[in-house]
Order: C-alpha cells, then structure tokens, then sequence
C-alpha cells in the first residue's frame, strides 16, 4: 500500500508495510488547490496503481482526472462536507451558504465519476447512490487507548480529558465555562489534547477563568494520549448542534468508550440512542456549561457508578464499535472493485492481505 501525502522525502514504514510519497509541502490554502493538487495526480499516476482511495475533498479535480486517465477510485467521505462548510471559520458567514450549495454539487457530479463510495457514517452513506456506497465507520482500534495496566478507576486523579480539534462548534468555549463553575472543594483539572483553529480562539479561552483548572498538552503522540486517558475519570465530547454534528459518530466518543472511561456526551438523539443503549455515560445540553458542570461534579461524587459505566463502555465497544469489523467492510469493497475474490467469512484482514490491497495507493 502506498501513501501520497504532503512531505518532504519519501519513506517506508516497513513494519506496516506501506510506503510513503511525499507531494513536498505548501504554507497557503491557494497552493493546495494548484501547486499540491498537479504534484499529487504526476506522483499518482506514476504508481500506476490498482486503486485509488482518496478523502480529502479537495483532491476532487484529482481524482476526476486519475478517472480520465481510466484508473480506479474509491472517494472516502468521513465529513458531510456541504454541512461541514457552514461552520468554516475562514469562509465569510456569508458566502457559507453559496459554497456549501457549489460543494454539494461538485461533490455529486464527481461521484457519478468515481468507482466507489465510502463512508464514514449511516447519515452520510445516504447522501451517495447505493449500489456504489459501503458504509466504513470510523471506530477504534481494539486495544489502541486501553493501557494494559490501568491505575484502578477509584485511586485515578481528580482529570478529565478532551482529545481532538479544539473549534468553537466543538464545545470547547462551554467547557472552559463549566470548569469555572465547579465547586471550589472539588481539585478537578481538564487534560486538553490537540489544537486550536484559529489561534485566536486558544487567545480567547485562556482568558476565561475555567482556563486555571486546564492542562493543556497540544498535539501528543497516540502512546500519550493512550497515558492520559488512562489517568483520567471521563471523556467530554460535548459538540454544539451545528449541521455537520447532530447526525455524526465522532471517533473520540467510541475511543473514550475503548479506553474504559465514561463519556459526557451531546444529548443528539444519535449519541443519546449510543450512550444510553450501553449506559457508559452522560448525555448533556452542550450548549449549557451549568449543565456540563452538572455532569463532571455526578462523575466525581460517584465513583464506583462512574467506572461501571466505563467498563460498559469498553465492552460495548469490544463487542461492536471497532475497527475489526469494519475493516473486513474496507477489504470486501477493495476486492468487489478490483473484481476479485471476496475474503472467506472466518478470514480477518490480517490473515488475507490480497496483493490488490497492497497495492492500493
């Protein structure tokens, strides 16, 4: 399998067994449509590859072209871009409109182009034509965040933790609201991993008085992050109901769920039906920090309810939310495409890695 992504030098990842093909780097927005789009499709072609997966949208024109050029491509949709554009800090408000309606066209018309569609979510699966879609949801790998010696729930330290993308849309201005509303007596500190966009935001909440009970640790390694959580005594996922949002299955709920703690959550009916069908934690108004507060102080005045719901968590996970499956999905739609062989129902990924698959750029 090969990777063609930004870099400056070609590697190999020889434990993986995939091979990297670096496009060079670029600084604006505008070199990622000209500059980046042309290197990727020369770097492609001259692979020569059985398939083509790409996922980022505006590898659009790309792949239309490596379509011209009679190659095989898979469009990989793990964000329903033309709700995803509304909330899009670098787009004035509104233009946002307009080009979230140019998007979802383009988006169409490519996709009557493309071999296949995969996609990240039930919600988004039916945006795309049936007999060319696979639904692939984004689930964690079993084992990736759980440590296999875990400090016991009850002896953890007073931490929450907040991993991924920290944006306005994601309920991070709410947190750092609700942290200063917590009772003074209660020592609750917040790990947050990840970055701001823009930077202006982090200006913004470091400012708030809820930043003083915050940690923040910027991008970390997955072994890190796989530590922190292991420290921690919840998982916030509190995204506000923007358009792109309402209907998503964001991989830090299921990755929290993996590492055995339990998740204060968006009370969207969809992860209200996930939360509560496994009962492995708290479903809040992400729009009301007195709620969120509300929700962390539960977590800590009841700890022995609080690690159940996490040990739920994990083994709803264990038994259903997980990579496992949906690769076995990934690998049948590869070979469907390809025209080959599909895998024997007791074969995994791991034990069937057809050359097709390797081969896949």
């Amino acid at each position: 399998m090969t990777l063609i992504a930004p870099g400056q030098a070609d590697l190999t990842v020889a434990r993986a067994g995939i091979r990297h093909v670096a496009t060079g780097t670029v600084k604006h927005r505008r070199q990622r449509m000209l500059a980046l789009q042309y290197r990727t499709l020369k770097r492609a072609l001259a692979l020569k590859a059985d398939l083509y997966h790409f996922h980022d949208p505006e590898m659009m024109p790309t792949a239309v072209l490596l379509k011209l050029f009679g190659r095989r491509v898979i469009y990989d949709v793990h964000e329903d871009l033309p709700r995803q554009i509304l909330t899009k800090h670098w787009i004035p408000r509104r233009l946002r409109g307009v080009v979230s309606r140019c998007a979802e066209i383009i988006e169409n018309v490519g996709v009557r182009c493309y071999d296949g569609v995969v996609a990240a979510t039930p919600k988004i699966a039916s945006r795309f034509p049936v007999h060319k879609t696979s639904l692939v949801q984004n689930f964690p790998i079993l084992g990736e965040l759980a440590m296999p010696q875990t400090v016991p729930y009850a002896q953890r330290p007073w931490r929450i933790a907040y991993i991924g993308g920290m944006t306005a849309p994601r309920g991070l201005r709410e947190v750092i609201a609700a942290l200063a509303k917590l009772p003074d007596e209660l020592p609750i500190r917040a790990d947050l991993v990840g970055g701001f966009t823009p930077a202006a935001f982090e200006e913004e909440l470091r400012a708030q008085p809820g930043w003083s009970r915050v940690d923040f640790g910027g991008f970390q390694p997955r072994s890190r992050v796989a530590e922190i959580l292991s420290q921690a005594r919840a998982g916030l996922v509190t995204f506000l109901p923007v358009p792109n949002h309402t209907e998503a299955q964001p991989n830090k709920l299921f990755e929290y769920m993996s590492a055995g703690i339990p998740v204060i959550a968006s009370h969207f009916p969809l992860w209200r039906e996930i939360v509560e069908s496994a009962n492995c934690g708290i479903v809040v108004d992400p729009a009301n920090p007195d709620d969120i507060a509300r929700a962390i102080t539960w977590i800590f005045d009841h700890p022995r309810e609080a690690a159940e719901m996490g040990a739920r968590g994990q083994a709803a996970v264990q038994n259903r939310y997980h990579w496992g499956r949906e690769a076995v999905t990934l690998l049948e739609t590869y070979e469907r495409l390809l025209g080959r062989t599909a895998r024997k129902p007791h074969e995994s990924p791991s034990e069937q890695q057809p050359e097709s698959i390797r081969r896949a750029a």
